[in-house]
């Protein structure tokens, strides 16, 4: 039951506009609530961020009344608490505010103010005609029938996924090769059937457009009203010698291809690793592996992540990777890879170009991925594009469709960021398809709302937590640097002319979710004021979309 508590060491409400504090709760041990004062109005609710539980007053508080978080540009609405932007599933708990007797109190329940969150209310019962068809079952599928549920959609919802279990939050498993995957689920089983969300594990092999259904590989048809199509990435292999005929050559995707690394490291550590591609993915599990193990990673660039990020930026993480003990092969490209000695069915060396031979008791590739739609190659219905992705419009439906949508990794779609004009791009981010998906829904829920705006971001974990915002879909040409870069810290300003179209940044906090919130204003700053020291943290925002 809800009863007041006294926020401690608050006679009255004296915050400013524009100010957040984190206060504690009298009578809970350990309560705290999150004051935030928007336009002159001051809310209370959770004082973390329900996605990893960062602390919200370090976040960025805009005056249009969004909150957001400054690790993952999680995004949440001050006057309701509703998630505004991924990587947030459940939204902020708010609570009551009463002035009375010389003190500031909160209305609310105990459990709720512990829990820092509140429930997702998405339990129905499916009625009516409409079907709804998911395929896929990761982040944009995830945020699609979560958001059909909270927009109250009442009809059936299908999800049809190849891997064997619930959404789960891949991007943990390069990050830290977790395999436990009761700590990997977004939501329960229980929380789908709770939500009369059928979930299905089976591969999609086709679909009749024309028919409205889709066809599986255990011989099953599923019929549908809307599609939605969020069937990710493919990791790509090498097709070079000894790569698909050896083993303990992995590829890291699915919680089963992180169960199949780890048991290959095994208990006994000190395994030579070789991690093919210097790319995110490399970069992580290298890293993750290296405090126990001897990892070698190999990179066609000068530096990692160089066409991307810049040498200068790649060369604070091949530092901070060094120090964590991973060798670097830069320069370089592979030529094969060579059968063990002790067994000739497992891979036992990697032999570079330029001669060099790298010792591996197994390999991890991080050599990019591609569209998975092999499933509509062949399909006359639809035209793919180069790369194997489907051009979808802003409410993410496929061109040449009607009632069928396309999300995440396997989706091109016209980007509204700084510099890019509606510049179609395909952007491989877990943020960037969860809320593709919030988007698909509510246009299959609301067909004549606006279509939401969205500034894609990412973060890795290369020796310390990288913060992206932005991105460089039509290219960059100048990077401002600042801070301390070869100790680790530092904000990069990636630039098309003088617009700032992305930004970096790595243990200075919260540039990146303050100039994403710039960007989404129009006001970020040139890079000519950049050079001459501006820090964004400093700059007001006006609190109009721009976008």
């Amino acid at each position: 039951m809800a009863q007041e508590y006294q926020i401690k060491g608050l006679s009255k409400l004296d915050l400013k506009s524009g100010e957040k504090r984190e206060v504690e709760v009298e009578g809970i041990e350990n309560g705290k609530v999150l004051l935030a004062n928007v336009n002159g109005k001051t809310h209370a609710m959770s004082p973390n961020c329900t996605h990893y539980g960062a602390p919200l007053k370090l976040g960025v508080l805009s005056p249009d009344g969004r909150i957001t978080c400054a690790w993952h540009g999680a995004c949440f609405n001050v006057a309701s608490g509703d998630v505004e932007d991924a990587p947030a599933l459940d939204p902020l708990a708010k609570f009551d505010i009463v002035e009375k007797d010389g003190g500031v109190y909160i209305k609310g329940e105990e459990s709720t103010i512990k829990a820092s969150r509140r429930a997702v209310n998405t339990k129905c019962k499916a009625q009516g005609q409409e079907k709804v068809v998911v395929v896929g079952g990761g982040s944009g599928a995830l945020g699609a029938v979560q958001a059909l549920r909270e927009q109250e959609f009442k009809g059936a919802i299908t999800m049809i996924s190849i891997e064997p279990s619930p959404p789960i939050d891949r991007t943990k498993l390069s990050k830290a090769l977790m395999t436990d995957k009761s700590k990997l689920q977004l939501r329960p089983q229980a929380w789908f059937e709770d939500s009369s969300i059928e979930t299905v594990s089976d591969e999609v092999t086709s679909v009749d457009f024309e028919k409205k259904h889709v066809s599986t590989k255990s011989g099953s048809s599923y019929p549908y009203t809307k599609l939605i199509l969020a069937t990710g990435g493919i990791p790509k292999s090498l097709p070079l010698p000894g790569f698909k005929e050896l083993s303990n050559i992995f590829l890291l995707r699915s919680l089963q291809d992180a169960q199949a690394i780890v048991s290959a490291v095994g208990e006994k550590k000190g395994k030579k690793v070789v991690v093919v591609g210097s790319s995110f993915i490399g970069m992580e599990v290298g890293n993750c592996l290296a405090s126990e193990n001897d990892v070698t990673i190999v990179g066609m660039e000068s530096r990692p992540l160089e066409r991307i990020m810049g040498a200068e930026a790649g060369e604070v993480f091949q530092n901070l990777l060094s120090k964590n003990g991973v060798k670097f092969h830069m320069n370089a490209g592979v030529e094969a890879a060579k059968p063990s000695k002790e067994d000739s069915k497992n891979v036992g060396s990697i032999t570079l170009k330029d001669g060099t031979i790298l010792p591996a008791d197994l390999v991890i590739l991080g050599t990019g991925v591609g569209p998975a739609t092999s499933f509509l190659k062949d399909n006359k219905a639809v035209s793919l594009e180069k790369d194997g992705s489907l051009q979808v419009d802003e409410r993410f439906v496929v061109k040449g469709l009607k009632d069928v949508y396309a999300i995440g990794d396997i989706a091109t779609f016209p980007y509204h960021g700084p510099g890019s004009n509606g510049s179609l791009t395909r952007i491989e981010h877990w943020n960037v398809a969860q809320n593709a998906g919030r988007a698909a829904a509510q246009a299959i829920v609301s067909p004549s709302s606006k279509p939401k705006v969205f500034v894609p971001v990412f973060w890795s974990a290369m020796g310390s937590q990288l913060r992206y915002c932005g991105n460089t879909v039509n290219g960059w040409d100048e990077l401002v640097m600042q801070g301390e870069p070869k100790e680790g810290k530092f904000a990069a300003f990636y630039g098309k002319g003088d617009t700032v179209v992305a930004v970096a940044s790595m243990m200075m906090d919260p540039i990146m979710s303050q100039s994403a919130e710039l960007m989404r204003q129009g006001k970020m700053p040139g890079l000519a004021e950049l050079r001459k020291g501006v820090d964004v943290r400093n700059i007001g925002l006006p609190g109009e979309t721009k976008m």
